[in-house]
C-alpha cells in the first residue's frame, strides 16, 4: 500500500495533540481526527482491479471518509487505515473495477 499523502499532517497532530486526546469518539482539537485510525472495525474491504479502472474518479468523489486518494497516474489508492468498508466506492464504480470482499485479518 502506498504511503498516505497526509503523513506529515498526521505526525504533526500526533506530536502536538496526542496527550490532549480524550477517550471516546469526540475530536476536540481541529485536525486531530487524522490520528484516530478508524478502519479497524470494518467487515468488508474494497478489492480493486486496476485493469478494469477507467479513472472516472467516482470512487474518489463519493468516498465519505475520504479514504481514497489518487496515485501519480490518477488511479485510486485505498487507505485502509481509514476505510470503513461501506462499499460506496464499489456501488458507484460504473465498470465494476471495485468489489467488496470479506476482510480476513
Amino acid at each position: 500500500m502506498a504511503e498516505s499523502p497526509f503523513k506529515a499532517d498526521i505526525e504533526r497532530v500526533e506530536k502536538e495533540y496526542s496527550e490532549k486526546m480524550t477517550v471516546g469518539a469526540t475530536a476536540m482539537i481541529p485536525g486531530s481526527s487524522v490520528i484516530n485510525k478508524t478502519g479497524s472495525w470494518r467487515v468488508f474491504i474494497p478489492d480493486f482491479n486496476r485493469d478494469k479502472c477507467t479513472r472516472c474518479f467516482l470512487c474518489y468523489i463519493y468516498c465519505p471518509e475520504p479514504a481514497i486518494y489518487l496515485d501519480e497516474e490518477a488511479y485510486p489508492v485505498f487507505d485502509y487505515d481509514y476505510c470503513k468498508g461501506c462499499g460506496i466506492c464499489a456501488n458507484e464504480c460504473p465498470v465494476n473495477a471495485i468489489i467488496m470482499v470479506r476482510e480476513t485479518k
